[in-house]
C-alpha cells in the first residue's frame, strides 16, 4: 500500500501534531528548521506589537499582521513559505490552508544555526521576486538588522531603529 500526500497537505499535518519542526517548500526543496526557540519568539513579539500605521500616509495601509502563516507564491514550484511575521494592508481572509494573498512586508527572525534559510537566495530575494515591497531581517543576538527592497541594496541597521516600510506601515526593532 501506498500513500501519495500533498507538500501543502504535509506540512498542514505537521503543524496539526505540532511537531517540533517547521516546514517550508521552497523552489521545488523542501526545508525545515527547528521550532524557534524564546529569544526569537520574545523579539518577534516586540516588532508585533510595535507596528503601526504611519499617520498620513498615502498608502492608508491597515498594517495587519500575521506570524507563523503559510502563504503560496506564485512561482512555477508553487513554494509555501512562513515568513516570521508578514503584514498586509487590508486584512487577509481567514483560511485553514496556505494563503494565496502576498504580503506587502516581511520580518524574519534570524534563529541559531538556520540563518541561511533567512539570509539566502530563498530569503529576502524570493519574496522581492513575487512582490513583497519590504523585508526585514533581524539578529537578535547582534542587534544588526538588514532591509531589503526591489530597487535598493541591502541597508545593515543597528537595533534599536524604528524603520518606515513602503506599504505605510511603521516597526521598531528594539
Amino acid at each position: 500500500m501506498s500513500i501519495t500526500i500533498d507538500i501543502a497537505e504535509l506540512i498542514a499535518q505537521t503543524d496539526a501534531v505540532k511537531a517540533p519542526v517547521r516546514l517550508e517548500y521552497v523552489r521545488g526543496r523542501m526545508k525545515w528548521e527547528a521550532s524557534p526557540a524564546s529569544r526569537h519568539q520574545k523579539t518577534l513579539q516586540r516588532i508585533e506589537r510595535s507596528l503601526r500605521p504611519i499617520p498620513g500616509h498615502p498608502a492608508g495601509c491597515g498594517c495587519f499582521a500575521l506570524a507563523d502563516t503559510l502563504i503560496r507564491f506564485p512561482d512555477p514550484d508553487h513554494s509555501i513559505k512562513r515568513p516570521d511575521l508578514a503584514i498586509f494592508c487590508t486584512e487577509p481572509p481567514d483560511s485553514d490552508e496556505a494563503l494565496t494573498v502576498i504580503p506587502a512586508a516581511v520580518v524574519e527572525v534570524l534563529s541559531l544555526g538556520y540563518e541561511e534559510k533567512d539570509l539566502g537566495s530563498d530569503g529576502a530575494p524570493f519574496y522581492l521576486a513575487y512582490g513583497v515591497q519590504d523585508v526585514l531581517i533581524v539578529d537578535p543576538r547582534t542587534g544588526v538588522v538588514y532591509h531589503d527592497t526591489p530597487d535598493t541594496a541591502r541597508r545593515s541597521l543597528t537595533a534599536p531603529i524604528t524603520i518606515d516600510l513602503r506599504c505605510g506601515c511603521r516597526v521598531t526593532v528594539a
